[in-house]
């Protein structure tokens, strides 16, 4: 019986389109899952409870952030190398204020403890912090009070 030569096969196939489609909705799932997986990994909060209620406070903010800024106060903020941290307050009246101060790490470093800082003062607008912080990526909401004052700020460390 003679052979008959086998059919080689040429062109684009069904095979071809089978592949091709898995391999694009592969890469599009492993893309997908990793970055909905970072997202998760990396967001260690909320904002606010409830932005719907938080938007009813907010021309309240605006007033608070422009009396605040009426009292023309600043602050110089150091970690000392013995893991203290030291803040010097400047503008009229700051200087019998009473500090007060909330760290947490940046989100890039994942830790998501918040810790309360008091401060001594020291005189003429210098504090002292009373606990230490280990090095590195920290952001402080300072708090000072003076009578009925109140001043916040934003620092990093």
């Amino acid at each position: 019986m003679p052979q008959t030569p086998a059919r080689a096969r040429s062109g684009f196939t069904g095979w071809h389109m089978t592949v091709i489609l898995t391999a694009f909705f592969g890469v599009v799932f492993v893309v997908n899952f990793t970055m909905a997986h970072l997202a998760i990994a990396t967001f260690t909060g909320e904002v606010v409870d409830n932005g719907y209620v938080a938007s009813q406070h907010f021309n309240q903010w605006l007033d608070e952030a422009a009396r605040e800024r009426a009292l023309g106060w600043s602050a110089s903020v150091t970690h000392n190398a013995d893991g203290t941290v030291a803040v010097v307050l400047a503008g009229a009246g700051s200087q019998t204020a009473t500090l007060s101060a909330i760290a947490w790490r940046r989100l890039d470093t994942g830790d998501v403890r918040r810790q309360a800082i008091a401060f001594a003062a020291g005189g003429a607008g210098h504090f002292r912090s009373r606990s230490r912080l280990d090095a590195g990526g920290w952001r402080l909401r300072l708090t000072a009070i003076a009578g009925n004052r109140q001043w916040h700020a934003m620092a990093s460390l």
